[in-house]
This record gives C-alpha cells, structure tokens and sequence, in this order.
C-alpha cells in the first residue's frame, strides 16, 4: 500500500551548514518522483530523513496524515536502495532478498511466496541459488531492489541507484526501474544528479540547490520552461544570450541583445495554464534560454522566418544520429548547435551560415537569478 509524503518547512543542519533549507514538498501516492541537483545541494539528506536515518531539525514529514518526526526507521515501513547495492556476499540471492522478512518474523509459507514474487518482478528467479558475489553489476541491482520490494514497503527510497554501472547497463536499468515501478505501483523517491535519468523516468521531479527546492513540474515542464538560469543550466544543455526587454505586442516580445533583436513568444508570465515564474517589464535586464537542439543552420536567409543571424562554423562533431556545431553568432558570441539526423553534406570549419532558432524556442530569465 503506497501513501503520500509531505514535507513542510523541513530543516536539517549540519554545524552551521544548512544541507536541507526550509524545504516543503508533496509526493503523491504511487508516483516515480526524482531529487535532482548537483552534489551538496541536500538531495541525498532529505531522502535519510524519509528514510529515518536524519531527523529534522525543524519542520514536519508525514506519510499521509501520519506524522514520522519521531518514528523510528524500522517502524516507518520504507523499502531502500543504495548505491552500493549493500547485498549480503555470502548469501545466496533468495537469501538476500528474504532477509527483511526474516526480521519481521513471517511464516515460512508466506517468506517462500513474497519472495518468489519479488524475484520475478525482477526477472531474477533463474539466479535464486547463486550467492550475490556471483552475480553482475545489473543483476546485483535487481536483487538490491527485490529486496526493497519484498517487504511491500509503502515508500520505496532510491539513492542513486545506477551510478556505479556502465552506460550500456544504466540505459537497460533505466526501463526496468520503469517497468518495476509501474508494476507494484508504488511510491518512489529516486535521488540522482543524472539529469537523463530523471527525465526519462520521473513522474515529477525537484530540483535542488543550496539545500532549497527550486522548481518542482513533470519533466517536459520543467525542461521546457526552466524556473530560473540555475534550472535551464542544470537540466541540458542551453546557450545564454543576455539582452533587455524592449517591447512587447501580441504575444511576442522582443529582445535587444549583442547579436541584434530577438524574438519570443514565450512570456515567462504567461506560461501554459497561467503559471507565472517571473515579472519581466519593458526595459529590463534578462536572458534568454535557448537550446542547442533548437537551432537551426540554414546555407541562405528565409524571409518567412525571425531570428536569422549571420553565423559562421568554428568546429563540428559528426557523431552519427547527431551533429554538433559550435557556431559565431554575428562575429559576437559563441553557441552551440545540435543537428539530429545530420545530412551527409559535410560542413567545414570557417564555412558562413545562417543561424535561425523559432520565437517559441526562446525561453526568458530573469538576470539576477542564479
């Protein structure tokens, strides 16, 4: 059975430092959803204090209307999965995973069919008999997570539970976290800094830094309409153009910047369903966000198009399904493009193009935000 978890104005201090600042957040029941931020930024100390391993220094958590501030790990019923998997090496894999269920006393008859279970949501049946040692990293993985799972835990923890895999096995992790999930149904809390971990599999997600909450959205919301400079930076890959609000008519704004006058039809005011992050008037400082996949290199100027400057190639990257150029804007400042699926006509360094990006690529930020 998984519940809701709620944070409100959670605080933990370490000596002066504040690893968790004044943090609330709502997870709601059965849902994958991810802590995101670079290392330092409290990720992993507010999950310890989901957890039970951390207690607050001021502030609440509750699973549904129960308050845990003093309730004790073990009491808590949370399922946890730790970077370094923490698998038993001289237990077998039905072993392990049937170690939880060993010290909350079952029946026999009811271990043998929890685990069973377990092990087939993992896909880890076949290997019950062979001892964790025996086992590769992925594998390992899976039985870290039977082993979360077979207690039927109404809060599973992850905390960064693909990081010590190659690439090859994360990717194939990545799906089956996802099909695990979807399976049991379960409330996750996941803690990465991989940014492509939490957008191919989060529900929701927030992202962290200095120990606050800075933006909280599904993932396309909060890639495509970042809460601040931080967010766009952390989340991808984008370029900063920095420039001043010069007018605004009929939904599209106009910016005056280095490399000449850009538009955008993104408002930062008037974002989809009339959430607002920002209150940018005429005449101020700003940024704007543009991604490296959101510009287009075109051999000559389009009449039908806003936003065409004059560019030239400094370096490129064939890499096969992409191509990255780094690019002059107007002899005035470096960007970086990303072309998906790349023509076999090969461009050279110095070669000049045109540099066009659509109005509603153009994501605009506050300048004094970090």
């Amino acid at each position: 059975m998984s519940v809701e978890v709620h944070l409100q104005n959670v605080v933990k201090l370490f000596g002066a430092v504040s690893a968790v600042d004044d943090v609330t957040l709502e997870i709601k029941k059965g849902e994958l959803f991810f802590l995101l931020g670079p290392s330092g930024c409290g990720k992993t100390t507010c999950l310890r204090m989901i957890a039970g391993f951390y207690r607050p220094d001021s502030g609440k958590l509750y699973f549904d209307d129960r308050l845990i501030n003093d309730v004790p790990p073990h009491k808590r019923n949370t399922g946890m999965v730790f970077q370094n998997y923490a698998l038993w090496p001289h237990m077998t894999v039905y072993e392990n995973v049937e170690y939880g269920l060993n010290v909350r006393k079952l029946p026999k008859e009811v271990k043998k069919e929890k685990v069973k279970r377990a092990l087939e949501i993992v896909q880890m049946t076949q290997y019950a008999d062979r001892t964790a040692n025996q086992l590769s990293g992925g594998q390992q993985q899976r039985i870290a997570l039977a082993r979360a799972l077979v207690i039927e835990p109404d809060v599973l923890l992850l905390d960064e539970p693909l990081s010590n895999l190659d690439a090859k096995l994360r990717l194939e992790m990545r799906q089956e976290i996802k099909r695990i999930h979807a399976e049991s149904n379960i409330t996750a809390i996941y803690v990465t800094h991989d940014q492509k971990e939490a957008l191919s599999l989060a529900d929701r997600l927030a992202v962290m830094n200095n120990g606050k909450i800075v933006q909280v959205g599904a993932p396309r919301e909060v890639y495509n309409f970042p809460a601040s400079r931080f967010v766009a930076d952390f989340i991808g890959e984008t370029n900063f153009i920095k420039g001043t609000f010069r007018a605004k008519s009929n939904q599209s704004v106009v910016v005056e910047s280095v490399i000449g006058n850009i538009h955008s039809i993104y408002s930062p005011f008037e974002v989809e369903g009339g959430r607002g992050y920002h209150q940018i008037s005429e005449g101020d400082a700003l940024i704007c966000s543009i991604r490296p996949e959101s510009i287009n290199i075109l051999n000559s100027p389009r009449i039908d198009k806003e936003n065409q400057f004059h560019g030239k190639v400094l370096n490129l990257t064939y890499l096969g399904n992409v191509e990255e150029y780094q690019l002059l804007i107007e002899e005035k400042m470096e960007a970086k493009a990303v072309l998906h699926n790349p023509s076999s006509a090969e461009r050279h360094p110095g070669e000049a193009v045109i540099v066009h990006f659509e109005p509603k690529d153009v994501v605009l930020l506050p300048l004094n935000e970090t």
